[in-house]
């Protein structure tokens, strides 16, 4: 249960396609909060799409970019969902820890491969060569180091997964 006010956000993390935003818009719906998608944030401030930013910048480039928004993130009573490579981001993440408490939605392999799409038209921050698998495994152990909630969601509907977080966080 979220008691601090300084800790009154729910932060998503989680695979690109998971369902963050979507879980994200729905969540802060029903708990009365704002709703914030990080990606979105790091457009309006860069003024390039996550695409354009990894074409001309590079992955490095993009990924500390990404780390220096989502540090600065200063929110409340507010859904964020992240992009599914803020993990990356030790400042960001330490600092999106401190306000608010982290819930990793987690998919199998097979259902995100079903949801993906294209990934280099997404913005996704692989590097080159690297499969999506491999991407996976890479980001899987940081998902679970930072979270604090684990919601397994491959047989839960947006809805139950919903209801669920709303049982889980008591607010």
């Amino acid at each position: 249960m979220i008691t601090n006010k300084e800790r009154d956000n729910i932060i998503l993390i989680g695979m690109p396609s998971c369902g963050k935003s979507t879980v994200g818009v729905v969540l802060a719906k029903a708990l009365g909060y704002r709703f914030v998608d990080s990606d979105l944030v790091i457009q309006e401030k860069t003024g390039k799409l996550l695409s354009e930013i990894i074409d001309e910048e590079g992955l490095e480039r993009f990924n500390e970019i990404e780390n220096r928004i989502n540090a600065s993130l200063d929110y409340h009573k507010t859904v964020i969902a992240t992009g599914g490579s803020a993990i990356y981001g030790k400042e960001a993440m330490e600092h999106l820890c401190s306000i608010g408490q982290v819930v990793y939605l987690k998919l199998s392999y097979e259902i995100l491969c079903d949801r993906i799409g294209d990934l280099t038209a997404r913005g996704v921050s692989i590097k080159e060569g690297q499969s999506f698998e491999e991407l996976m495994k890479e980001r899987e152990p940081l998902y679970e180091k930072y979270a604090e909630i684990t919601v397994d969601a491959d047989d839960l509907s947006i809805r139950e997964v919903v209801h669920l977080l709303k049982d889980i966080i008591n607010i």
